[in-house]
């Protein structure tokens, strides 16, 4: 039976999933805006384009856009170090243009070269963050807003001092139960939800949300010492009129366009975001189901036109967000139906319904991140990459530390550099063979020769015994670095002194053929 094809085709899957991700993004929304020093109403704007503008013109699935933990500190930076808000939002809109530049360059090329080791150690780090930050807002402790993800909070605190907290009478048992309660419920809903019938496709975040609203209105009525406070509650931006909230956006100011700080922190974001999102969308490739690889340049295309809107309407810089879209995949999206709705439903509900929405508890929220992090982070996922080797498993641990204790995009490159140093040795492990019988030596090349093997070069090279016929076999190499070509000419110049004829076996294809002195013997290799 061919399957269907167009966005509308899988509707029942992502329409409930679009509702547990705007439920999910919503205090993410408000805690970066809170988080970076900006208007709440800019994070908004920045989760409802991310989903409506970018889920329309990104090639991917299942990835959902919005403000970013990630660029909190830039975002807070760049307001801080410019004349007004209003002079960011044109950096912003500055950072979009040049987005596209990196996509009509061909830029999203630089996601393939992440090792796959790092971007799971990425998927487990934002995982365990998750749990980490969000077990504060589970009992009622909200100091670090939601929405920040860096080891170090805005208040000065560390990640572990916030959870030391929790242990010093700083439990609000009502939050603590609804959370507790949430959490069990979910991860039960996901072993015991039916495979047919309309039960099939109800959200288990939804039900938990739903519940969560319920038990803080009965606490209100029969358990006042449990009930929570507006301040653990989603606070929303309430205005008399939906058309009211026209006059809370703030649009950018183009006369700052001759500011050189302006550029500066424009192209900040530019290459930061672009490269979050790169890393981001590679990550959700990683979780798709059907494991669809994503046009990358037709992201870098939808980044950089969402954060040009974003800024033209008063929002923040933008990004493809590892948190939303895990939130997404384990939902059961299917398509970016569900990313452009999950927008639609975040305008919606500011413009429409926002008292309601402020009755939901962050705890109830904080349990669906706390189940998504463990999906994230499965046990199994590091017994998977122990069976693999160290040479998997270390570059996967470091990358999880580092980001840990440092932020995304630091941990990612701590991780790259692991995983490449892991590539060099491997690199340079068994590629020259030396061979000896009677007064005759062969050193053979097994593949390119780089920098990197000049150690071995040489130590098969001093192995040559005094009037010996040497034979350097570079038959099987198509390529063979500068620094191993001074080497061979050097030993081969210095050869005749001890008695050593030196030939070069190399084919018709050999790029460094001419640049070698010692004598050259065109055969092929045996």
């Amino acid at each position: 039976m061919q399957e269907k094809s167009g966005l509308l085709a899988s509707w029942r899957q992502d329409v409930p999933a679009s509702i547990v991700v705007a439920l999910v993004a919503l205090p993410l929304c408000l805690g970066v805006a809170l988080a970076s020093g900006a208007p709440l109403m800019a994070g908004l704007v920045a989760g409802i384009v991310g989903g409506i503008m970018v889920g329309a013109l990104s090639g991917s699935p299942l990835s959902v856009s919005g403000p970013a933990a990630g660029l909190t500190t830039i975002v807070l930076a760049g307001i801080t170090s410019l004349p007004s808000f209003e002079a960011f939002l044109l950096a912003v809109c500055l950072a979009g243009a040049l987005q596209l530049i990196f996509a009509a360059t061909r830029g999203g090329v630089i996601a393939e070269f992440v090792p796959g080791a790092v971007i799971t150690g990425m998927l487990a780090a934002i995982g365990l963050i998750l749990i980490l930050k969000q077990l504060p807002h589970a009992v009622g402790y909200d100091r670090d807003p939601e929405g920040d993800m860096g080891f170090i909070q805005p208040d000065g605190e560390n990640t572990l001092s916030a959870l030391s907290h929790i242990l010093s009478n700083n439990i609000v048992w009502g939050a603590a139960l609804i959370a507790v309660i949430s959490l069990v419920f979910l991860f039960w809903w996901d072993k015991a939800k039916p495979k047919d019938g309309p039960l099939k496709l109800l959200p288990g975040p939804l039900v938990v949300v739903l519940f969560a609203v319920g038990a803080n209105e009965a606490f209100r009525q029969f358990a006042p010492d449990l009930h929570i406070a507006a301040s653990h509650l989603v606070q929303v931006p309430v205005s008399a009129t939906p058309w009211a909230l026209v006059d809370q956006v703030r649009l950018p100011d183009f006369t700052a366009i001759n500011n050189p700080q302006v550029w500066t922190v424009a192209l900040t974001l530019a290459i930061v975001a672009s490269l979050e999102s790169l890393l981001s969308v590679k990550a959700v490739d990683e979780l798709d189901p059907k494991r669809r690889v994503t046009d990358k340049n037709r992201e870098l295309l939808a980044q950089g036109a969402g954060n040009l809107v974003s800024g033209l309407l008063g929002g923040l810089p933008v990004t493809s967000v590892i948190v939303r879209s895990s939130a997404n995949v384990e939902s059961g999206a299917d398509s970016r139906l569900s990313t452009m709705l999950h927008g639609l439903w975040l305008l919606l509900g500011l413009a429409l319904m926002p008292a309601i929405l402020n009755l939901i508890p962050l705890a109830a929220l904080a349990a669906v991140l706390i189940a998504t992090g463990y999906k994230l982070a499965k046990p199994a996922l590091f017994v998977q990459r122990w069976k693999q080797g160290l040479s998997q498993f270390i570059p996967f641990v470091v990358t999880v530390l580092a980001i840990l204790f440092t932020d995304l995009l630091i941990g990612i490159a701590i991780g790259l550099v692991v995983g490449m140093a892991f590539v060099i040795w491997r690199s340079t492990g068994n590629i020259i063979t030396y061979v000896e019988l009677g007064d005759t030596v062969m050193v053979r090349a097994r593949r390119n020769l780089y920098f990197m093997h000049k150690p071995a070069l040489q130590q098969a090279l001093e192995r040559v015994p005094e009037g010996a016929s040497l034979l350097i076999d570079l038959s099987a190499t198509s390529y063979v670095d500068l620094d191993c070509i001074d080497i061979i000419n050097g030993y081969a110049k210095a050869a005749q002194y001890r008695g050593i004829d030196v030939k070069i076996r190399a084919d018709h294809t050999h790029r460094a053929a001419g640049q070698i002195n010692a004598p050259i013997t065109r055969a092929r290799a045996t």
